[in-house]
């Protein structure tokens, strides 16, 4: 039997080496640009906000998940994005969609983050939602992201549609979901986070 050393495995196409063996035996496997890898979950059953960092720098689209979320008030749940500087809590350019059953639709604009749930003149404490929304990178090189999500509440016949764009000062690499408001704390639910490159 004969032995291979190297401190390296590259395919020939491949632009940095796939597999690192170091002196003490430790091996480092690049993952795949395209895989998806699921955050932890976390209990939205209490605080303002929920954050989810330490997003991978290669990542182009990151998927967040609320399965029966609740707020104690009036205030709906929107997503903010954010990067090394911090969460970015202005400058969205977002529209949320509300189609609830024999009721005329009604939409609402939101600029501190992508809205879940239409306004807080349509948000009680007796709403519960899940569903997704979809942020992707447009951009790189001016880190715009664009969103998508929809979501169905369990209380009544509804579902809300949102859509929107935020440019970031840097690459993103955290993701919060909050109460608009600031100050209504979530009381149920649990919401991850899936990740791609």
């Amino acid at each position: 039997m004969s032995t291979l050393k190297t401190s390296n495995l590259q395919h020939a196409s491949a632009a940095s080496a796939n597999i690192t063996l170091a002196s003490d035996g430790t091996t480092t496997i690049a993952a795949p640009s395209n895989i998806i890898k699921s955050g932890t979950s976390v209990a939205s059953t209490s605080g303002t906000s929920i954050d989810f960092t330490s997003i991978p720098s290669w990542v182009k689209r990151v998927t967040v998940m609320l399965d029966g979320v609740s707020i104690n008030g009036t205030s709906p749940p929107q997503l903010q994005i954010g990067d090394s500087g911090g969460i970015e809590t202005s400058g969205y350019l977002s529209t949320n969609f509300n189609l609830l059953h024999n009721v005329s639709p009604a939409g609402a604009a939101f600029t501190a983050g992508f809205g879940i749930g239409v306004s807080t003149g349509q948000w009680s404490a007796t709403v519960v939602v899940q569903g997704l929304i979809t942020v992707s990178l447009l951009n790189a090189s001016t880190n715009t992201w664009v969103a998508t999500g929809t979501f169905a509440r369990s209380d009544v016949t509804t579902l809300y549609v949102t859509s929107g764009s935020k440019s970031l000062s840097a690459t993103l690499d955290r993701v919060r979901v909050t109460t608009a408001n600031g100050t209504d704390a979530f009381d149920a639910g649990t919401i991850n986070i899936l990740y791609e490159g």
